[in-house]
């Protein structure tokens, strides 16, 4: 992926780049129009996060969340729109300190620090500035990097994680064919098997021998591992209010 991917601002609509959207976000009429008519209720702290994958960097997701929401809601949106296939664990890690579902208490001689749990809010563990690592699924690791990129005030919200923008879909073309964008990849692509990787549905129909190794294209970066088929909630095509 040589092209930077770009992105649609939640709140008019209007495409960039995800470098450029923060820029667009403090300018934005429509924004700054939306966050004036919620200042009418108590007031409410906001991170606002840059999620990236850590390999893929064309795929990313900018998000406005809660001071009071938890690790636990996070990791929840990150399966929910980019990584759910199994059931699989997950971790956080900020400053040195593991967060995740089995929280222990170290061992191997301090070898492994202890680790804490998901139930904690995000308003004792974040600061602007701030590089955190996350990884789903120990075995097939996705793994992704989340920047704490600014905190603002603003009246309190009955929802507590907004999606602001997303990158759009990355259309891939038939590695058979070469003409039409694909529906779907092979795995063994991604496991050193360096012949066909994209096929479109017609190309797809001629090689029966591959239907279980096929998952469907999606705007995801766990796309074509273990048993990834996209979300179920989120739609691949980020459509703003406008």
């Amino acid at each position: 992926m040589s092209e930077k991917t770009k992105g649609k601002c939640k709140y008019c609509g209007k495409e960039y780049t995800k470098g450029y959207m923060y820029r667009h976000l403090k300018a934005c009429k429509k924004r700054a129009e939306k966050l004036a008519a919620e200042k009418q209720t108590p007031s409410e702290g906001f991170f606002l996060l840059e999620i990236t994958s850590y390999y893929e960097s064309d795929y990313w997701l900018i998000v406005e969340i809660s001071e009071d929401s938890t690790l636990r809601k996070l990791d929840e949106f990150l399966r929910d729109i980019w990584l759910e296939c199994c059931g699989h664990l997950s971790a956080f890690t900020i400053n040195g300190t593991q967060y995740n579902d089995v929280p222990d208490n170290g061992w191997g001689w301090g070898l492994k620090p202890p680790s804490r749990s998901l139930n904690i809010k995000l308003k004792n563990v974040l600061s602007v500035g701030m590089n955190i690592k996350y990884e789903y699924d120990f075995g097939s690791t996705t793994r992704l990097t989340i920047k704490v990129k600014d905190f603002r005030k603003g009246g309190r919200k009955k929802e507590k994680l907004t999606l602001i923008s997303r990158n759009n879909p990355i259309e891939h073309a038939c590695s058979e064919c070469g003409k039409t964008p694909a529906d779907f990849i092979y795995m063994d692509f991604l496991y050193g098997d360096e012949g066909i990787s994209f096929l479109c549905a017609s190309c797809a129909d001629k090689h029966e021998e591959y239907d279980e190794m096929l998952l469907p294209v999606c705007n995801s970066p766990r796309m074509g591992v273990c048993a990834y088929e996209g979300s179920e909630k989120y739609p691949d095509r980020f459509e703003p209010d406008v």
